[in-house]
């Protein structure tokens, strides 16, 4: 396991999805699923085949945590990451493959007596659901090495309610592979997925962190040690399921005996890929520099990553996805009113309920639509509290000068507040005091309707560009409720000030195609600012895709095509000039 921050962890630990306390309709699609599951066209790869590591998709790691309070990056790992360590070779036992190579070596850097190295997508890169394909070669790792290709949530929660998802590992502690039969660390290799469960809170685990490869067979165990070979990794993922396999000279076989079930919402957002060669560390058997027995230098080399569609899923985004929403209304939790974006909770946001000592589901009807957040208060002299949280972080600066709107039941005498919360751990409250018309709210224990200026809800410090908690409520800490009720929330919405503004549409636009190969199209654009592609190959499933921007010039690459295939795009981007997003008209080329 590999955390990205356990220092921070604190402000969620005690929040338990409250699942019984909301009413919403839920469908499932079914498919052919990742037992049996058909795997369409390539959309992204990372080849390794330059001269040096792209920038634009990668960034390299530079020290050992140290810098941030978090030495040995939650694992007591004994290596310094350095960017020296990472390099485009030609692979030395496989002649004509060019490869990532990442090498750990015996060198004091930064206190530590180890350097190697790790790259990640972070912000550049993101995939959701396909087959995600991994070919590389490990070093000896014998005892210390400990070599990785995993994800990690794009979520700005801490791990683990981000989720990680480990597509393959090596180095484990030789007790971790007593059962497995396995003759060395060289032959053996695992899968597992983190994430936050209520079941894991236990004392020692303080995190919460649940792992599927817990007492678990999630292992593959080749007659051939692994070491200087190429093998193939991939994780089957969608929805409801996820399966790991390794193909091995040609045979695939599975790390986990069945599918694992997507027992998270957290499994069900973005991830963001990361590469890295660590050394020692809790994980394997060398906790100090002495217990290292790994021949050194040691290099993994990675010949490629792709994601491909599944079963018609899979999407791939690049770049930072936080991108204004545009003016008008931005739906944090409604059904019927006409907005311009919004959220979904069990999709793109998920709804907590802070407090299950003092609160629990509630009964009341919704105010518009088949949907309510709905609680009952049953400990007089606690606090409550919960809240709307986008999955992702919302930019909602185009609502500076706006206002916050929501429908709220409760009875007159209670005090509560209403906040939001951005990334950076800023909070802002408003109280409502019992028995006292605030912000436009009557208290006469019936629905009624507040009406918050953004400008006051975001006090002097929470970013509107960058906000994770989009509505809260909590109880008035001096004014605690003296006695049990019932109440609920229904149709929260923000709105930019000027009605509702529909996106304006160009019928072309700065942008343009260019095929570059027999199997490739280029989408470009010249807008200066942020933009998305959106195509379809012969009618397939649309794709809805970050482009790069380089300077004032945005561009991607769709690859896997072939001469006679009709592909229709279409572009939204930002006109800077005009301060609002543009859509283009759709159009289309055929492959020549």
């Amino acid at each position: 396991m590999k955390p990205t921050n356990l220092k921070h962890d604190l402000k969620w630990k005690p929040f338990q999805k409250a699942a019984a306390a909301i009413l919403l309709a839920c469908s499932a699609t079914a498919g052919a699923g990742v037992t049996n599951p058909a795997i369409g066209q390539l959309i992204w790869s990372e080849e390794f085949n330059g001269a040096s590591l792209n920038t634009a998709v990668w960034t390299a790691t530079d020290g050992n945590g140290c810098a941030t309070n978090f030495c040995g990056f939650g694992n007591a790992e004994l290596q310094y990451y350095s960017p020296n360590n990472l390099s485009i070779v030609n692979v030395p036992f496989e002649s004509g493959t060019r490869a990532l190579a990442i090498q750990a070596r015996a060198q004091s850097l930064g206190g530590n007596s180890f350097t190697s190295g790790k790259i990640d997508t972070k912000g550049k890169v993101q995939v959701q659901y396909g087959m995600i394909e991994v070919r590389m070669a490990t070093p000896n790792i014998a005892t210390g090495l400990w070599p990785a290709a995993w994800m990690l949530g794009v979520s700005p929660q801490t791990w683990p309610r981000n989720g990680e998802i480990d597509i393959m590992e090596m180095g484990h502690k030789a007790s971790g592979r007593t059962a497995s039969g396995a003759p060395s660390a060289n032959h053996f290799v695992g899968a597992n997925v983190i994430t936050w469960q209520q079941a894991a809170c236990v004392p020692g685990n303080e995190s919460c962190a649940a792992s599927t490869a817990w007492q678990t067979k999630n292992w593959y165990v080749p007659s051939t040690s692994l070491a200087n070979r190429f093998v193939t990794y991939r994780l089957y993922w969608d929805e409801s399921q996820m399966r790991f396999t390794v193909v091995d000279n040609g045979v695939e076989r599975n790390l986990y005996d069945a599918p694992l079930a997507v027992n998270s919402t957290a499994l069900q957002a973005p991830f963001y890929l990361l590469l890295n060669l660590a050394v020692g560390g809790n994980f394997t058997d060398a906790a100090n520099p002495s217990q290292v027995t790994a021949p050194l230098p040691g290099t993994m080399y990675v010949d490629y990553v792709r994601v491909y569609q599944m079963d018609g899923k899979g999407q791939v985004k690049l770049g930072n996805q936080t991108v204004p929403e545009v003016a008008g209304k931005f739906g944090v939790f409604t059904d019927t009113t006409a907005v311009n974006s919004k959220l979904v909770a069990g999709s793109s946001s998920d709804i907590f309920l802070w407090n299950g000592a003092s609160s629990g589901a509630g009964n009341t009807a919704p105010y518009e639509g088949g949907n309510v957040i709905a609680w009952a208060y049953t400990a007089p002299g606690q606090w409550f509290g919960g809240g709307v949280q986008a999955r992702q972080a919302r930019d909602l600066s185009n609502y500076r000068n706006g206002s916050m709107k929501f429908r709220i039941k409760i009875p007159a005498n209670v005090s509560f507040n209403i906040g939001v919360g951005d990334t950076y751990t800023n909070q802002n409250w408003v109280n409502f005091p019992a028995n006292t018309t605030t912000h436009g709210l009557v208290r006469n224990g019936q629905w009624a309707q507040g009406s918050i200026p953004v400008s006051t809800l975001l006090g002097t410090k929470v970013a509107a560009q960058s906000l994770l908690d989009v509505f809260m409520i909590s109880s008035d800490a001096n004014n605690l409720p003296g006695s049990t009720f019932q109440f609920a929330i229904d149709d929260i919405v923000w709105e930019s000030g000027g009605g509702t503004t529909n996106p304006p549409t160009n019928p072309t636009g700065p942008t343009w195609v260019t095929q570059t190969s027999s199997t490739t199209l280029q989408f470009g654009t010249n807008t200066g600012g942020w933009a998305d592609v959106h195509y379809t190959v012969n009618n397939g499933p649309q794709q809805n895709l970050r482009m790069r921007l380089d300077g004032s010039t945005n561009t991607y690459s769709a690859g896997g095509l072939k001469i006679g295939d009709v592909v229709r795009y279409s572009f939204t981007y930002w006109d800077p000039t005009r301060n609002f997003a543009v859509d283009t008209a759709w159009q289309s080329y055929t492959m020549k």
